[in-house]
């Protein structure tokens, strides 16, 4: 474990800031930020200790608890902060709301009561917020304009009292809502706010992410439940803007506009201004509530080399009169598909092939969980990004704060956003399945004016899918709400629980550990590497357990920066051979026990050599242009049906098994000599192998292994026939999954499977089928084909060819309980009538 230098703190500027996010720091806290609102109770809050601090806990104080204007797409002058001390309890199901009583604790708003920042540092299932207010005189509400209070998100259930009367009800914990609560307003002085929530997380169906109740030092971890962004109240006309709806035109030089009104209704009319600084751009006028052709000539187009925002004033008018004045912003930018020259689908941003270079970025802190502690924080992660030479970031299963895309749109970094998943394990009841869906549509209709968004994540990995057909259902009705970005149905729709492909979206999009993943793309889809790498280094005294893992450990930080640039180097490849338009690496932080990241989980660690990170990414961005490049012609092969080694286990005594072609000759540990398919046989109890001594297969080109093999048992562990060791995980596996409870012809990350269970105790016939040119892998089962899967590329691998066993992460596994007969490999893929005669060869 190689003791890494910290990053520096410096005092008052957070942590330090590379010459790009200095260039960019004075257009970035120019929002304008409002005092809080004093609660009378801001003296008895006590911070928790955090198992790990970042550069901005120090920061944060009940008087600077996230002060910024929090809904930059839609600003208006007066406004003020409810950020601040609450008073706090625990309570239980069916509990009264406590109107009129002070509670016993004090919580700091916005953070997650799970969290050190919030104070409370525990899991509530139920809980009550309450403070008191005061609206300035100058809103003159009651008079000219209504009061809303407005929530970023509360995570789960909630419920907004004002002066004991109910002003609001939400449900889901990623999505923002606001109360009119004019009516409920008591003469002047101190108001008072309860909010009632109920959070159990994944002891229910409800949309969680990564959050659990029980975090499993893996891929889960801590709750953050309750008031978890920014609380704030401004005044609004009785007839106003409600919401915009923008959608950039660069072909007809537009943005699609329409201003949704909300309050009494009127003879409403819009007049909005384009603006480039102080030149103003186009001024266009029309109905509220109507779509409107806002003239952008000449666009300056926003990518991530230049990414270009015009401001947009909107004035709302009700017979003439100015009732409503809000301020905005927007980028004229295209996202969507083209053939490449080498004929196959890739993305394009404004009309160009654009590769996709991407992060894993979960949104977790050691201090505020899902919240960041500060703004520069929030921003600090993204800013890391650029350094890193990524262009793009997916946000997994989590959303985030407005002002997070807000920082995305201001550097230009494009934007994956994944929908928040239900918990693993089962498929979810109607009623959650209805709820999922609701939120779904709440989170694309809130989030989809960002920039920086150009793709929707349904689902990953299967995680709380509950049907195929209902999945590509759903990839089309968000096509339908948003038509402007791309649909990625299902990241990761070759691993875990998925339920496979349903063919819609835009998006094929595969996971492999350490990867890449090498989808191809087809006819009307692109493909992506959805995750990849993860390669892990502990950093002693910066882990939140004191020790973690990842898919790939090492041991210092060189080594770590090479099996990332060497991993990289295969992204490329993919990407030219392959034409994979995107890779998503694990990713930018640790978070919690995962190590795998380019920093600490506190950020104070910098684990990469940062410089070779961005060359290599930046080259991949650079050259992965679409020309492509396909698959080779790997050659004709050795012809016939004997192979270029096979065994035919008849010697019935003794430690070896001869090589009956080709002279390497298998060592035997753990097997005894039985009867085969033809003669002998070789069998397995479970930890036996017979090792070639080499590498047998090419495994970057064309090949085909096959044999006759007998389970003892078909049961939920996998079994491998045939494989190649690697060092880490096996180049292939001819193979029994467990998963799947079908025979396999595998890579890491993709199976071709078999469409019924084996019986124990019957001989099959396997054929594993690689063939380089067509960019496939195939399986056959006696003598037929089963299965296809398209996998462009393939590691070279050095290892042995082994049978009985394979590997993974280094170990030896997935043992064969059973019998094998008559193994052979061949230097081509071979044809589906020679698999069909050597399936019959002998009988």
């Amino acid at each position: 474990m190689l003791p890494l230098a910290p990053l520096t703190r410096r005092r008052g500027s957070g942590a330090p800031k590379s010459l790009l996010t200095a260039a960019l720091s004075a257009l970035l806290l120019a929002a304008v930020a409002s005092p809080p609102a004093q609660a009378q109770t801001s003296t008895d809050w006590q911070p928790g200790e955090p198992r790990l601090v970042t550069p901005w806990t120090e920061d944060v104080s009940p008087d600077n608890a996230l002060p910024e204007y929090p809904r930059p797409q839609l600003t208006r002058k007066d406004w003020q902060n409810l950020n601040g001390v609450w008073e706090f309890a625990g309570a239980s199901e069916g509990e009264q709301p406590p109107f009129g009583e002070q509670l016993d604790e004090r919580i700091l708003v916005p953070y997650p009561t799970e969290s050190a920042l919030s104070g409370i540092q525990r899991h509530e299932d139920y809980m009550w917020y309450r403070r008191t207010f005061e609206v300035p005189r100058n809103w003159q509400v009651g008079k000219h304009k209504d009061l809303r209070i407005n929530f970023g998100a509360i995570d789960y259930k909630a419920t907004v009292w004002v002066n004991g009367q109910e002003v609001a009800n939400h449900q889901g914990g990623f999505g923002a809502f606001s109360a009119d609560v004019t009516d409920a307003l008591d003469g002047k002085g101190e108001q008072e706010i309860v909010v009632g929530v109920e959070d159990r997380t994944d002891a229910t169906w409800q949309p969680v992410g990564k959050q659990r109740n029980v975090p499993d030092r893996g891929i889960f971890y801590e709750g953050a439940s309750g008031i978890w962004q920014t609380v704030w109240m401004e005044p609004v006309a009785r007839s106003h803007v409600e919401t915009l709806g923008m959608e950039p035109d660069i072909d007809s030089g537009t943005l699609g506009l329409t201003v949704h009104s909300g309050g009494e209704d009127g003879r409403l009319t819009v007049e909005a201004t384009v603006k480039d600084g102080k030149r103003r751009v186009s001024r266009t006028s029309g109905d509220a509530d109507a779509p409107l052709e806002v003239p952008v000539p000449d666009a300056k187009l926003w990518s991530p080399d230049s990414p270009f925002l015009y401001d947009l004033d909107v004035v709302l008018k009700d017979r003439g009169r100015v009732v409503d004045r809000v301020s905005s912003y927007f980028g004229m930018r295209e996202i969507g598909m083209v053939e490449g020259e080498d004929g196959r689908q890739r993305i394009t941003l404004n009309g160009e092939i654009t590769f996709l270079m991407s992060t894993l970025d979960q949104g977790y802190w050691p201090d505020g969980i899902f919240t960041a502690p500060t703004d520069e924080a929030l921003r600090f992660d993204l800013e890391q990004h650029k350094v890193l030479g990524f262009n793009t970031v997916r946000k997994h299963i989590k959303t985030e704060p407005d002002r997070w895309y807000y920082h995305a749109d201001k550097l230009g970094l494009l934007v994956w956003q994944d929908m928040p998943s239900m918990k693993t394990g089962g498929r979810p009841p109607a009623d959650a399945q209805d709820q999922f869906e609701s939120e779904l549509q709440e989170l694309v209709e809130q989030k989809k004016n960002w920039t920086s968004i150009i793709g929707w994540v349904p689902f990953n990995e299967g995680w709380g899918e509950w049907s195929q057909e209902a999945t590509g259902r759903i990839a089309d009705e968000v096509k339908e709400q948003d038509p402007t970005r791309l649909v990625n149905a299902h990241s990761g729709v070759n691993c875990c629980d998925s339920l496979g492909d349903s063919g819609k979206g835009d998006v094929i999009d595969w996971h492999a550990y350490p990867g890449p993943a090498t989808p191809v793309p087809d006819d009307t889809r692109v493909s992506i590497d959805g995750e990849h790498g993860g390669y892990g280094l502990e950093v002693e005294d910066h882990m939140w357990f004191g020790e973690g893992h990842a898919y790939e450990m090492r041991p210092d930080s060189e080594s770590l920066t090479e099996a990332y640039v060497e991993n990289q180097r295969e992204v490329l490849a993919a990407a030219r051979n392959c034409a994979v338009s995107g890779a998503i690496y694990t990713q930018i932080t640790d978070v919690e026990h995962e190590v795998n990241g380019f920093f600490t989980y506190d950020r104070q660690v910098e684990k990469m050599d940062f410089e070779q990170v961005r060359k290599i990414n930046e080259q991949i961005i650079r050259e992965a242009d679409g020309t492509g490049g396909g698959g080779t012609d790997p050659g004709p092969g050795t012809p016939g049906l004997a192979g270029v080694n096979a065994y035919k286990f008849n010697e019935g005594e003794g430690t070896t098994a001869a090589d009956s072609v080709g002279g390497a000759d298998a060592e035997l540990t753990g097997a005894e000599w039985t009867t085969g398919v033809h003669e002998g046989g070789l069998s397995f109890a479970g930890d036996g192998e017979a090792d070639s001594g080499a590498p047998l297969v090419d495994t970057a080109g064309s090949y085909s292994v096959s044999a006759w093999a007998k389970l003892d048992e078909a049961g939920d562990g996998f079994q491998t026939v045939v494989s190649q060791d690697t060092g880490a995980n096996s180049a292939f596996f001819l193979q029994y999954s467990g998963q799947d409870e079908r025979w396999a012809m595998s890579f890491v990350g993709l199976r071709t499977l078999s469409p019924e269970k084996p019986e124990p105790g019957r001989w099959y016939h396997l054929t594993g089928v690689r063939d380089a040119q067509a960019g496939t892998v195939e399986l056959f089962v006696d003598g037929e084909k089963v299965d296809e899967q398209g996998a462009c590329g393939a590691a070279e691998s050095t290892g042995n060819t082994v049978i009985g066993r394979a590997q993974y992460g280094g170990n030896e596994v997935d043992h064969l309980r059973g019998d094998v007969d008559d193994v052979r490999v061949f230097d081509r893929a071979l044809s589906e009538d020679e698999i069909a005669e050597l399936a019959t060869a002998g009988e």
